[in-house]
């Protein structure tokens, strides 16, 4: 079974949209095998995004993504990494469909719902990142 790494971004949680996402997730049958809640910080914020940290827009992803704690969790299931991405939708929320997570709640490129690995490599990083391999289920 493959497993992908999601965090509920402060938008999500600010809107009160945890339960409407999750009952998404589990509607399409994917199984939650790890979560938590946790503020992110500067170090760990640099390292999730280095791909972006030297841009003139990184500031503002560091401000948004720790202005108030997120849910991290690992999803399981078939194919779990591209079902999630296309239940998202793309990452802009303008060009995301409505009944996508982001085209129904989202409001901008960054202000998204929801942040996905966007591929196996990703989502292996991304959970030796956020969770103790004791953490998963």
């Amino acid at each position: 079974m493959e497993k992908t790494f999601i965090i509920l971004k402060p938008d999500c949680m600010q809107k009160g949209l945890v339960g409407q996402v999750v009952q998404r997730f589990e509607n399409e049958g994917f199984e939650i095998v790890a979560a938590k809640m946790a503020q992110l910080d500067a170090s760990i914020l640099k390292e999730h995004y280095a791909h972006v940290a030297d841009l003139p827009f990184f500031p503002n992803i560091e401000e948004f993504m720790s202005s108030r704690p997120v849910i991290l969790m690992a999803l399981q299931g078939e194919n779990v990494i591209q079902s999630v991405r296309d239940l998202l939708g793309p990452t802009d929320s303008f060009k995301a469909p409505k009944g996508t997570i982001r085209g129904d709640f989202g409001t901008d490129m960054m202000r998204n719902v929801v942040h996905a690995s966007d591929g196996p490599e990703a989502a292996e990083a991304e959970l030796k990142r956020f969770f103790d391999p004791r953490e998963l289920y």
